[in-house]
């Protein structure tokens, strides 16, 4: 199963890719300059109820809050174990454009779990 969604638009859209992956998930959160920037592993622990995540971020990126976001988010509503790779990058950002992107990219998220539950 694949699920692919967009949220935003022009420079600030972002793209969320969903495969299947036995009973778990990979995610693919990026936008125009695609690239690996960060990666999540979310697992969800059934004798506690609760999600934790493990994240690598490369040299100078700041990937990793989208990407330790999603996998948190994905891994305790599906209750799965989750890879997340996150690549996001738009040159002269500015701090509003960062929060519209977080938002987009966690707005996807919320987009994917839905389609899931609905």
């Amino acid at each position: 199963m694949e699920n692919t969604l967009s949220r935003g638009e022009g420079r600030l859209q972002i793209n969320l890719q969903a495969n299947a992956v036995g009973k778990d998930w990979f995610v693919h959160i990026f936008n125009s300059n695609v690239h690996i920037g960060a990666v999540a592993l979310g697992e969800y622990d059934s004798k506690t109820g609760r999600a934790s995540v493990s994240v690598i971020t490369r040299l100078g990126h700041k990937d990793d809050i989208i990407a330790q976001r999603a996998a948190y988010s994905i891994s305790k509503s599906t209750q799965k174990a989750v890879c997340v790779v996150a690549g996001v990058h738009l040159d002269d950002i500015t701090q509003s454009e960062i929060t519209k992107l977080t938002e987009n990219a966690l707005g996807a998220v919320q987009d994917f779990l839905k389609q899931l539950t609905g």
